[in-house]
């Protein structure tokens, strides 16, 4: 099974981020031409491999183009962004560790352009991106707007992202689940965040580092902190979203066969490596498939069958491993439903939130269970009727096969043949045609 590491020793924002995992090998072609699905413009990639103190990485800036403001106004027109006309940006900023909490900062002469997390969901759901990256996206982006929202004492929607919703981040945020996509990671891991001290500058005023979105966003989520004697943010908001919400653990790297790594470098000098390093590796043993998971689970006997399936719907969504309902009778013999959520420990909190507002509940159980697992991969089987995702799952001689529903129903929708007719031609070419997924991108 696939793993990625996430040594996070100078800290972690999003362009270290996508430097570090194109850095892995990556087909950099293959990457913009996913990228080019999210249908955003005004901007340009570069991706340059240098040497930063003796050690070979991958430096990634997105450049936003002088042609963003004409874009920007045709988006505006069309209501796919809000435009505030009483502050300015530049979008020629600088990559210092990508300030993406600052909402400031330095003036031009157009109008500061922002988006909500509506605003930003919208948009994603809009692009020809895969539906795993889109949610994957999205789920960053929400605990960013959380995080936000908490620290400004606004309700979520309220907050308007300036730096956090600009060209660059977004193609940050989004090229980060591309990659994870394309490398077919199945975990994430992550070391303790190391950040610096002192003050930062910023539309509020001066703020101190650790900077008030990030410390909200590692609240409550047993991420493990250290503070380093330098004198600069290292952790960004959007560094800190993408670890918390991709990351299943937090702490020493697991144990597994080392396959590549990868550096990606922050754009500061901080008088030592400013570096992201990922360590993409091989779990080999049965024990390492064993997971703790939180169970989450709620009684619910006055709530609206459509209420509980669009529940369901946002619990997924947000990233739950599981959900299910359970015919019960309560008091009084009263038909009901037990809702049970399986997810990680750090999505805990969000998960509860979703089912408090969601639902007639006012109380909710919660249980830690482990979770065995077996490997997991996706191939691509090649059909007479079309292409389609087949999930490989192995534990010792132990092996099952299953194509992917979506991709079957798609080819059925759009051919007309049953469903079952279209997993029984899935399963005659199994054997056939098989192209390893595995093999997406390249080696360095």
């Amino acid at each position: 099974m696939k793993v990625l590491y996430f040594d996070c020793f100078s800290g972690i924002s999003g362009d270290m981020t996508v430097g570090a995992l194109l850095d892995l090998g990556i087909d950099k072609d293959l990457f913009i031409e996913e990228l080019r699905k999210l249908n955003l413009g005004g901007y340009e990639i570069r991706i340059e491999k240098t040497t930063k103190q003796g050690i070979a990485g991958t430096d990634f800036n997105v450049i936003v183009s002088e042609e963003y403001d004409d874009l920007v106004k045709r988006m505006e027109r069309n209501g796919h962004i809000k435009c505030d006309h009483n502050h300015s940006h530049d979008h020629n900023h600088s990559h210092d560790n990508k300030h993406d909490h600052d909402q400031n900062h330095n003036l031009n002469k157009h109008g500061h352009c922002t988006r909500n997390l509506m605003d930003i969901e919208a948009l994603i759901d809009a692009s020809n991106l895969k539906k795993s990256v889109k949610n994957m996206s999205k789920r960053v982006f929400r605990e960013i707007a959380r995080a936000e929202a908490k620290v400004h004492n606004k309700s979520i929607n309220e907050i308007y992202f300036h730096e956090v919703g600009a060209v660059d981040s977004i193609v940050d945020i989004v090229g980060t689940s591309i990659c994870l996509d394309l490398l077919g990671v199945k975990d994430v891991y992550c070391s303790p965040l190391h950040d610096g001290q002192g003050f930062v500058e910023c539309a509020h005023g001066i703020i101190p580092v650790p900077v008030p979105a990030v410390m909200e966003i590692l609240a409550n989520s047993h991420i493990p902190l250290v503070i380093e004697d330098v004198k600069t943010e290292l952790i960004t908001p959007t560094g800190a979203g993408i670890v918390k919400t991709l990351c299943r653990d937090f702490g020493s790297m697991p144990v597994m066969i080392i396959d590549k790594v990868g550096y990606g470098f922050g754009k500061k000098d901080t008088g030592r490596l400013n570096a992201l390093r990922v360590v993409l590796g091989t779990f080999l043993s049965h024990d390492n498939l064993t997971e703790d998971m939180v169970l989450l689970e709620t009684n619910i006997d006055d709530t609206t069958s459509e209420i509980l399936g669009f529940t369901m719907e946002k619990l997924f969504e947000s990233g739950a491993a599981d959900v299910f309902y359970t015919s019960i009778y309560m008091k009084k013999n009263r038909p009901a439903y037990m809702l049970s959520v399986l997810c990680k420990k750090q999505d805990e909190e969000k998960m509860t939130d979703i089912i408090f507002r969601e639902t007639s509940t006012i109380g909710i159980r919660r249980s830690i269970v482990k979770r065995h697992v077996m490997e997991r991969e996706i191939i691509k089987v090649n059909t007479d009727i079309g292409d389609v995702r087949v999930k490989v799952s192995t534990r010792g001689d132990i092996k099952k096969v299953t194509p992917e529903y979506e991709d079957c129903r798609n080819i059925a929708m759009k051919t007309g043949m049953p469903l079952i007719s279209v997993y029984e031609q899935v399963n005659r070419h199994m054997d056939i045609k098989v192209q390893d997924t595995k093999n997406s991108y390249k080696g360095n």
